[in-house]
């Protein structure tokens, strides 16, 4: 959920000063997009990897400290729960074996993870939902030890006058609870993938991100339970948005504007629009003073990373100072193995690259609306999902994607210059997925359907087939 801050409690005075900081950063920034401010060069690309710590019974263990501590990475960090931690790599230019670099360092880093785990018989899990997690795990004990988590469950809870969050998602079974405080949002993990994006197409490319946000979550899903629970093929979706249920001004906890959300629409001009959102109608959760000169954009970005889109516009700066656009595309599930991660990367980058570029312009085609129900459609249903695409057709989302998107997606790698051979290895994972229909969540509803509602076992079984690492499609029921 984002960088660590120095208060928990805030003040009036605090929000409102916040709020000027807030307001000149937005101004600058403003200046920047009419100037060209932004760096505008380079195709880079990067991931935050999401995952579970577990013991031998398969079950969470809050022991992020221990792994932060003992393997002193810059590139790992703690999540919202102590049996969650963030995996990150170093971002690359995204042309020849740049998806590969990616590949590898994430694994390099995974495996030097399992072995500090290892002494303690712990192990590392990539998957959307634990089929072992327990109401009972998800308490503000096992919270990570950072003034941000507990700031923000304290302002999430006082944005709703102390209501509890309500949970009720209706799937293939009906789930329902209660719960007095953001832990939720930690049953889910999510493989969030990052693009530089050019100013002078920005637009584009965010845009397409967000239609591509159906095919994308078909195609990654790997949270079909919750509880037990037979739910959504990505229950994450439902269970994030339903976690930090809170809307914008005037106390609207129900909306009409979340602060997890697939969006209130295209970008139209500029990116802008996102951060003039931001500031218009989302109240300040953390406003945290910082020292930091009007130039870093500090309040902005804190601010814009306590607003869940599921895809984000960043302001990140290379290392001359030199700001840039980044879209920061959130809905794929953690796992099943890394070599599945790297697919669903590839796939996106190359559709994102394709659809940005090609000269019919698809979000002129493809209506908002049709890309937020397609994004639900295929967030319930998965691959199986019939979703409306470009040109007003219905199209069952396996079928589009072996016949359409693989071949789009091929053309804008080949667009970014990558590796013929890694083309072909990533985007041939991503069809035989599509082809027998078996991503993460099928193959758990299918282990199911076979040995019984096993969580345990089932969880132990996915653990040993991720360590095979085989892709998903290649999982013996």
């Amino acid at each position: 959920m984002g960088d660590e801050i120095h208060n928990c409690v805030f003040s009036d005075e605090d929000t409102q000063e916040y709020f000027k900081k807030l307001h000149a950063e937005t101004e600058l920034l403003k200046t920047w997009f009419a100037n060209g401010r932004f760096t505008d060069d380079t195709a880079m690309g990067g991931i935050e990897q999401e995952a579970w710590i577990i013991d031998q019974e398969y079950r969470p263990s809050p022991e992020n400290q221990y792994l932060i501590e003992t393997l002193q990475s810059e590139f790992l960090s703690p999540e919202l729960a102590k049996f969650n931690i963030e995996l990150n790599v170093t971002p690359q230019i995204l042309q020849a074996d740049g998806l590969r670099k990616i590949h590898t360092e994430l694994a390099q880093l995974w495996a030097k993870c399992e072995k500090v785990l290892e002494p303690k018989a712990l192990r590392l899990q990539m998957i959307g939902i634990l089929p072992t997690v327990c109401d009972d795990d998800l308490v503000v004990g096992n919270m990570s030890s950072m003034n941000r988590y507990a700031a923000l469950n304290e302002q999430i809870l006082k944005s709703r006058q102390g209501k509890p969050l309500q949970l009720d998602i209706v799937g293939k079974e009906h789930l329902c609870r209660t719960h007095a405080d953001v832990m939720l949002e930690s049953a889910a993990t999510s493989f969030q993938i990052h693009r530089q994006i050019p100013l002078s197409q920005a637009v584009r490319y965010y845009n397409a991100a967000i239609f591509l946000s159906a095919p994308m979550v078909a195609i990654g899903a790997n949270s079909p339970s919750l509880f037990g629970k037979n739910l959504w093929d990505e229950t994450r979706i439902p269970l994030f948005e339903q976690a930090v249920e809170v809307g914008g001004y005037g106390h609207a906890i129900a909306g009409p504007i979340r602060r997890v959300s697939f969006g209130s629409g295209y970008a139209r001009k500029s990116m802008f629009e996102c951060f003039i959102e931001n500031i218009v109608h989302y109240p300040i959760l953390l406003p945290e003073l910082l020292l930091d000169p009007v130039e870093k954009l500090s309040h902005l970005r804190l601010h814009n990373g306590t607003i869940w889109r599921w895809n984000r516009p960043l302001i990140g700066f290379n290392q001359h100072n030199v700001p840039h656009l980044r879209v920061e595309h959130r809905v794929v599930s953690a796992g099943p193995t890394i070599a599945d991660e790297m697919a669903n990367t590839a796939f996106f980058y190359g559709l994102q690259e394709y659809y940005a570029n090609c000269v019919d312009v698809p979000e002129d085609i493809l209506e908002f609306a049709h890309a937020k129900t397609n994004f639900y459609l295929a967030a319930q249903h998965g691959l199986s999902a019939k979703v409306t695409w470009l040109g007003s057709k219905s199209v069952k989302l396996n079928h589009l994607i072996l016949d359409e998107l693989c071949d789009k997606a091929k053309l804008g790698l080949e667009k970014l210059s990558i590796d013929k051979k890694d083309i072909d290895y990533y985007l041939g994972i991503i069809r035989a997925r599509a082809s027998n229909q078996q991503n993460g969540s099928s193959w758990q509803r299918r282990f199911i359907e076979k040995h019984g509602k096993d969580q345990q076992e089932l969880a132990a079984q996915y653990w040993e087939n991720q360590r095979s690492e085989k892709p998903v499609h290649e999982w013996i029921i």
